[in-house]
C-alpha cells in the first residue's frame, strides 16, 4: 500500500516509487520483487475500473487490491482490510458491460481526445496500451553483437527473443532484474523499447557526419546513434537540463561511446552558434507520452488536456527554432512517443507550410497494437539553397 500512497497521494512517478521500494527491501527474492512491481502497475493501470466496481474513493487501496486478487481467482487473505469485501458481488461486477472509458480505465478527457484524434483506431490502440510492456534490450554494437549478447545472457539465465524488424533488440522472455548483470555493468546493452530503436536508424546518419541530438535527455537515442556511427563522426547531445546530460556522460563512458559531446541549452545563443552546422538533427521532442502508457500507466492519471495543449505549443516552437541547425541539404527527424496527430503530423504540416526550404521525405508510425511502444517520426530534408 505504501507504493500506491506515494503514487496517488504524493503524486510520485510509479517507476521511481517501485525502484525505491525494491531498493529498501534487498532481501526480497526475485519472485517477490516481480509480484510487488507487477501488482502495483496493474492496480495503477486499472484504477478507474477498480474504483467503479468497489464504488470507492481515491485512496481506498485495499479495495482495489481485493478486486485485483478476485479477478485472478486468488484467495482473499483473512485480513481486517478485506472484511467488508463481497467476493461474489465483485465477481459479478467484473463481468458487467461498462462504457469504454470505464472498461479501459482512462479519464473522460483522454477517451474523448483519442476518439477525436484517431477515430475507430483509438479503441484498438487503447486496448494495446493497457497491456504490460515488454522489457527490451538494445545490444551495444560498439562492444558486442546481438547474437553474442544473447549467448552471454543465457549463461546468466536471462533468456531473450529476437525480432527481424529490430536488428539490435533482444526481448526478455521473463521479467527480471537485469541491472545487476555483468553484461549491463560492462556496457553491453541498454534497456530501450524496440519501437524507440527505430528512430536512430530512421535518422540515416553516416559515419563521418556531424549529428545533433537536440532533445537528448538521458541519451538513449544518442548512444544508439553512436553505435550506428561506429564511434566515428561527431554527435552533439543537447538538453535544457544539466543533470540529464551528466547522466548521459556516465552512460556514454560505460558504453564506450566516445564521439559524443554534451552541451547545455541555457539560452538561445547556444542554438544560434550551431546554425547550419549539422548534417543530421534529431528532435525527439517533449510530448504527452500517450504512446508509452503501457510502460507508464500512472501518466494517464497525471496528464490533463491543458498539458497536452501546452506541450503541443512547445513542440512547434522547438521545431521552428531548432531547424536552423541543419545544414543546406541536411536532414532532421522530428519524433514523439505519442500517437496523436495533434502532436505529430499536424505539427509537421504546420512547420512545412511556414518553411518552404524544407520538405517531408518520409513518415513512420509505430503503433502500440504492433506489440511495442507507440512512436511517430518524420524525416524532413532541407534544400541545398538553404
Amino acid at each position: 500500500m505504501q507504493s500506491l500512497q506515494l503514487i496517488f497521494v504524493e503524486n510520485r512517478y510509479a517507476d521511481k516509487v517501485i525502484e525505491k521500494i525494491l531498493k529498501q527491501n534487498p532481501r526480497w527474492g526475485a519472485r517477490d520483487r516481480r509480484f510487488i512491481a507487477e501488482t502495483t502497475y496493474d492496480i495503477v493501470r486499472w484504477k478507474r475500473l477498480y474504483q467503479t466496481i468497489t464504488q470507492s474513493g481515491d485512496s481506498d487501496f485495499w479495495k482495489w487490491l481485493a478486486v485485483w486478487i478476485i479477478q485472478r481467482d486468488f484467495e482473499l487473505a483473512d485480513w481486517r482490510e478485506f472484511s467488508a469485501i463481497n467476493k461474489k458481488e465483485i465477481k459479478s461486477k467484473l463481468q458487467s458491460d461498462y462504457t469504454r472509458k470505464i472498461k479501459e480505465s482512462i479519464p473522460d478527457w483522454l477517451d474523448e481526445l483519442g476518439s477525436v484524434q484517431l477515430g475507430d483506431r483509438w479503441e484498438k490502440e487503447l486496448g494495446a496500451l493497457n497491456q504490460q510492456a515488454h522489457v527490451v534490450l538494445r545490444a551495444n554494437t560498439l562492444k558486442v553483437s546481438p547474437k553474442e549478447l544473447s549467448r552471454l545472457l543465457i549463461a546468466d539465465e536471462i533468456e531473450t527473443d529476437t525480432s527481424p524488424d529490430f536488428p539490435e533488440a533482444l526481448v526478455l522472455k521473463r521479467r527480471q532484474n537485469i541491472f545487476q548483470s555483468e553484461q549491463f555493468k560492462e556496457g553491453l546493452f541498454e534497456v530501450m523499447d524496440a519501437a524507440s530503436q527505430t528512430i536512430a536508424h530512421f535518422l540515416d546518419a553516416k559515419l563521418s557526419m556531424r549529428v545533433i541530438d537536440a532533445c537528448a535527455g538521458g541519451g538513449g537515442k544518442t548512444l544508439h546513434l553512436s553505435a550506428l556511427m561506429k564511434n566515428k563522426g561527431k554527435i552533439i547531445a543537447m538538453d535544457t537540463e544539466q543533470w540529464k546530460l551528466d547522466e548521459l556522460g556516465k552512460r556514454a563512458r560505460r558504453a564506450g561511446a566516445f564521439n559524443i559531446e554534451t552541451r547545455l541549452i541555457d539560452s538561445g545563443k547556444v542554438i544560434k552558434r550551431l546554425e547550419n552546422s549539422s548534417d543530421r538533427l534529431l528532435l525527439d521532442v517533449p510530448c504527452s507520452g500517450i504512446g508509452v502508457l503501457k510502460r507508464n500507466p500512472d501518466a494517464k492519471w497525471k496528464l490533463n488536456l491543458e498539458f497536452v495543449q501546452k506541450v503541443n505549443e512547445l513542440q512547434k516552437n522547438i521545431l521552428n527554432d531548432y531547424c536552423t541547425m541543419v545544414k543546406p541539404a541536411g536532414k532532421m527527424v522530428y519524433s514523439t512517443c505519442s500517437i496523436l496527430p495533434i502532436e505529430n503530423e499536424n505539427v509537421v504540416k504546420d512547420f512545412l507550410e511556414k518553411h518552404s526550404n524544407f520538405k517531408l521525405e518520409e513518415e513512420k508510425r509505430c503503433w502500440p497494437s504492433e506489440g511495442f511502444d507507440g512512436f511517430y517520426m518524420a524525416r524532413i530534408s532541407k534544400s541545398k539553397d538553404n
